[in-house]
């Protein structure tokens, strides 16, 4: 099989994870890491043996470069992706993949008229235990579909000296916690149900309106341990905390909370999913258990193993009963399924596509739409 050469975009906290997962797979080289901050990244390529670039536009001329991932701040995907396309580069970018409608648009279009293989990071799908929840819907094990509820929760902006890129709206875009984390949960929410969000009346709400920004530059998550000399007062534009109702289909109901000021929730993307013959609910802070409820028996709580899983399920799970399969596991199994799709014949791929990118960003419009007009509004499905 040939050698599939990639190159990563970006060395912050997520590029980091990017490249850790390509260097687990079969056939994929990780030929080249790129950050404008040289010093951050050459550390990273002389301790993985990588040769390095200042300039991403470099990689995007170099004819053994197969593929690129974006893992720069918001307001760079765009400009990114439509350029790594324009060069004949396979995508993978992380989310959202843009930060507004009409450039997501214009990168499905431009993927779909250069036939090049692109794909958005909603990798939170490739959790086993996700993915037997999505098996359990197929089969009809929970019934009908009445109700998906739940939260995607953190705390590390809880408070005004917390700060990190994507609060500044000119580098992450209009939206925070509903388009960084909110996406997530409203991708996991269509994937597994398999309905479309089909109206939705949502609340935004920013407690601090204003933080005191580092002089200096920080990584994500990396922010506890500045003084009261290290920062400087600076407006917020973007929102902490937001709450959605909504519907999904003809009778589906549901409602859920974005949330970065959630003191004592490190990542907690929460999911429940009600339906007429039972109900599942997964908890990303303990990603190997599945809660199955029943009305007329015990419930369940299912630990991951291949073994008890749902055959459509197994292959997203690669170590034995007992041995737990985490947030890093996500990307490598997305990736895989990325790559294998290189090269193969058919336009059907098993990974979230510029297309689920353009969706969460329809959802999110007409979150933001509805917080300014304090109203229902209507989202186009596909």
């Amino acid at each position: 099989m040939k050698q599939i050469k990639t190159a990563i975009f970006g060395t912050g906290f997520v590029g980091r994870v990017h490249l850790d997962a390509v260097r687990r797979l079969e056939s994929v080289e990780a030929a080249a890491i790129v950050d404008t901050n040289s010093n951050l990244a050459q550390r990273l390529a002389v301790g993985f043996a990588i040769p390095m670039a200042a300039d991403y536009r470099t990689i995007l001329h170099d004819p053994t470069i197969d593929a690129v991932h974006i893992c720069t701040p918001n307001a760079q995907h765009f400009s990114m992706a439509k350029q790594a396309l324009e060069a004949g580069k396979h995508v993978v970018c992380e989310k959202p993949l843009a930060t507004s409608l009409e450039e997501a648009e214009e990168l499905v279009a431009l993927a779909t008229q250069k036939g090049l293989r692109n794909c958005v990071c909603y990798g939170l799908r490739y959790y086993p235990m996700v993915q037997q929840l999505r098996c359990m819907r197929e089969a009809g094990d929970l019934g009908e579909i009445l109700i998906v509820q739940g939260t995607y929760s953190q705390d590390w902006l809880l408070y005004d000296t917390d700060w990190n890129w994507r609060i500044d709206s000119k580098a992450g875009g209009p939206s925070r916690a509903m388009a960084d984390i909110g996406s997530h949960w409203f991708d996991m929410a269509e994937y597994v149900t398999g309905l479309r969000t089909t109206s939705l009346c949502a609340d935004l709400q920013t407690f601090h309106v204003k933080r005191k920004q580092p002089k200096h530059s920080i990584e994500t998550f990396a922010n506890k341990m500045l003084g009261p000399e290290d920062y400087i007062e600076t407006a917020v534009d973007t929102e902490d905390f937001g709450a959605v109702i909504f519907r999904m289909g003809a009778r589906t109901r549901g409602s859920m909370v974005a949330s970065q000021v959630s003191a004592g929730r490190k990542n907690r993307l929460s999911i429940e999913v009600y339906g007429t013959k039972s109900s599942a609910a997964w908890d990303q802070e303990r990603p190997n258990e599945l809660w199955i409820g029943h009305r007329d028996t015990g419930n369940q709580l299912i630990l991951k193993d291949p073994s008890l899983l749902k055959p459509e399920a197994r292959s997203y799970a690669d170590l034995p009963g007992g041995h737990g399969e985490g947030y890093g596991d996500t990307f490598k199994q997305l990736f895989r399924r990325f790559y294998a799709s290189i090269g193969a014949s058919g336009a059907g791929s098993d990974y979230p596509q510029f297309a689920d990118g353009l969706r969460q960003l329809t959802i999110l419009k007409a979150e933001l739409e509805s917080h300014r007009t304090r109203r229902w509004i209507d989202v186009p499905t596909p």
